[in-house]
């Protein structure tokens, strides 16, 4: 009997406290040890002046850089336990070494430079890093700011913090915190005034999904002719040759997945995973599983491509291979300055989050928005910090001095994911997060995309005479004529107008079905994607006719926003944050966090036909994500058996009593 009771005890005790070491890193919600992160200054945003015959070893040597911070991340994750007991071990070990490289490395940088002009100033007081708490279980702001200064050693306490939340699969977040309900976050989108002289007509580009499953760690803007310089997995749609190495020619003569073959441009941006315990091909590769990026990659459901106009002035064309970055990669400990995706919800896209991931109720997906900058200097096609040859619209759309109005790149990427159950670290329903820098920590806040334009001259100067006469031009749009309605110039027109008497409340479209939150990713394909029907899309146009919460017909002046409908233009408001850059007009307007009134980003433009249907198929075996009933069940066995021993014990002992009675 003590036995079998004992057998009981000890395995249904097990079986409730176990941590599901086959998912990993995966813990349930409480006080969990969260290390601290690297924080270094940026180099390369300091850098705006760089000849071009240095251009290729700055260049190099800022990879370097990044690849030295992500050594020191890991180094500080293995390392933990060990720093905990003696938090001076992190200053010997990782801290001093690592500002030792990265003064190597800036010394460098500023020779090159001075080999071909003036040497700059200032950069060696960037080569000390510090290391900064990741705990957001206090009800802080997710970003830190980017003006905190390194202690007078260069380094910070190595003691991790205690944090409230989930760690993520790859042990380096998201936590709980990262998350907020759209349903609490009040409409904060506001558009400008469309003025006399402005250009109003729209674009569209329709280059599917990924659904081939093009991925790399690369990025050729930022980091050319280094692999894994991004270290995190980007999707590609548009151009199909881009990786590390492609050149100008390269990129001109691949194949596009856009259905109108003049549009080769390449758009791309971190991957979005649930992180559901499965091992995707990058599991142990750079970039992937070795730098924090775990789990399931996600097959997008649906991506837009709209180029607007300006409110107040014509556009001119972009220049061939112009390139732009829209958000920092750094943004966690660079500061929000320069942070620019905003996350929604379809029929919720009044409510825009730029700091935390968006939590939609059901029947509702995840939208993720870029809004690029749509000023450019009129000379340069880059820069060397990849962001002062453009800038973004002032409040009323205007642009700073010396700069012209370009069309405007809008992405907008709609995910088919269930909110995550944060009560329990993910384990019911997974947590999803962008990849990103491991020391970033896979927030919301590091979001970012990337465009290089390699329109056709011909077809570029068809997009600015579409928008410039105020049409409605590309995928979807059958050559619309000028619009003579008086609603602002891109945004949905429903097949049906909403009722006077509708309620505030969306009602969810048909094509929005409530997910199993792990859709596969698709097989990779020779053949371009195909592309779905415009009747398909049409239909869901129809059935988003509901306005969005907080827009009904009160007359309180929100625009209207539909289910399928792309994020229109906003103003914003300029934030305080401490991000490092050269000139105060490459620096986005940031948002307000959730809750707040005053933010930007968000509401709608019409959506072009012909989006991709992603593919079905699983590259990889998902493994079981852990806790469920079934596997509870399944690992009670030794329970069952010590209950049989301890019922015959029972038997035994009364059979016994009763016969020497």
């Amino acid at each position: 009997m003590l036995g079998g009771g004992g057998l009981v005890a000890v395995n249904v005790y097990a079986s409730a406290t176990e941590g599901g070491g086959d998912q990993q890193g995966q813990v349930a919600t409480g006080q969990v040890l969260s290390a601290p992160t690297v924080y270094c200054p940026d180099v390369g945003s300091r850098l705006t002046a760089v000849p071009d015959a240095a251009r290729a070893d700055v260049d190099r040597e800022l990879a370097q850089l990044d690849q030295q911070i992500a050594a020191a991340y890991q180094q500080l994750t293995q390392s933990a336990a060990a720093i905990e007991q003696n938090p001076g071990l992190a200053d010997e070990t990782i801290m001093n070494p690592l500002k030792e490289k990265r003064s190597e490395s800036i010394q460098r940088i500023s020779d090159a430079i001075a080999r071909e002009g003036d040497r700059p100033q200032g950069l060696d007081d960037l080569a000390a890093c510090t290391l900064r708490s990741s705990n957001q279980g206090d009800g802080q702001s997710a970003t830190p700011q980017g003006s905190a200064t390194p202690s007078q050693s260069g380094q910070g306490s190595a003691a991790p913090s205690q944090g409230t939340g989930a760690v993520g699969q790859g042990g380096n977040g998201p936590v709980a915190s990262d998350y907020a309900d759209i349903t609490s976050v009040q409409p904060n989108v506001a558009t400008p005034a469309e003025q006399p002289g402005g250009s109003t007509g729209t674009f569209s580009s329709s280059c599917g999904v990924n659904a081939n499953g093009l991925f790399n760690s690369d990025n050729v803007i930022v980091a050319p002719g280094v692999s894994n310089g991004a270290h995190h997995f980007h999707d590609y749609i548009g151009n199909q040759s881009n990786n590390a190495f492609a050149s100008d020619q390269d990129l001109a003569n691949a194949d596009t997945s856009c259905a109108d073959q003049g549009d080769k441009s390449t758009y791309y941006w971190p991957v979005l995973r649930l992180q559901n315990g499965k091992q995707e091909r990058d599991a142990d590769k750079p970039g992937g599983g070795t730098e924090g990026n775990a789990g399931q990659i996600v097959t997008a459901k649906e991506v837009t491509l709209t180029f607007e106009g300006n409110p107040t002035s014509k556009v001119t064309e972009m220049p061939r291979l112009l390139r732009i970055i829209t958000g920092d990669a750094k943004a966690f400990v660079n500061g929000p300055a320069n942070a620019n995706a905003s996350w929604s919800c379809t029929g919720y896209e009044d409510r825009q989050l730029k700091d935390k991931y968006p939590l939609c109720p059901s029947g509702s997906d995840v939208v993720r928005t870029f809004r690029f900058q749509s000023c450019w200097d009129g000379r340069n096609i880059d820069s060397a910090n990849h962001r002062t040859h453009v800038a973004f619209e002032a409040p009323d759309g205007s642009c700073p001095a010396g700069f012209q109005a370009i069309p405007q790149l809008v992405q907008r990427i709609v995910y088919d994911v269930d909110a995550p159950s944060l009560q329990d670290g993910g384990r019911t329903v997974p947590l999803f997060a962008v990849d990103s820098f491991p020391e970033q920590l896979h927030k919301p806040v590091t979001d970012h995309g990337d465009f290089i334009n390699v329109f056709d001259e011909s077809l570029m100067r068809k997009m600015v005479d579409c928008i410039n006469s105020g049409r409605k031009c590309g995928a979807g749009a059958d050559e619309q004529p000028p619009s003579q309605s008086a609603e602002p110039s891109g945004t949905a027109s429903p097949v049906t107008p909403p009722a006077e008497t509708q309620s505030a409340e969306p009602s969810a479209p048909a094509t929005d079905q409530p997910s199993s939150g792990r859709p596969s990713p698709d097989q990779p394909s020779s053949e371009p994607p195909a592309d779905t029907p415009a009747t398909e899309t049409a239909t869901a146009t129809a059935t988003a006719t509901a306005t969005a919460p907080g827009s009904g017909s009160g007359g309180t002046g929100l625009p209207r926003v539909y289910a399928t409908a792309s994020p229109k233009k906003t103003s914003t408001t300029k934030s305080s944050g401490g991000g490092v850059i050269s000139e105060p007009t490459q620096r986005p307007d940031t948002e307000a966090p959730a809750g707040s009134t005053a933010a930007p980003t968000g509401t709608a433009a019409a959506v072009p036909a012909g989006q991709e249907t992603p593919a079905t198929g699983s590259q990889t075996e998902p493994q079981a994500v852990q806790g469920g009933l079934a596997e509870t069940g399944a690992h009670l066995w030794p329970a069952v058996f010590g209950g049989l021993l301890l019922a015959a014990g029972a038997a035994l002992l009364w059979r016994t009593k009763r016969n020497s009675v």
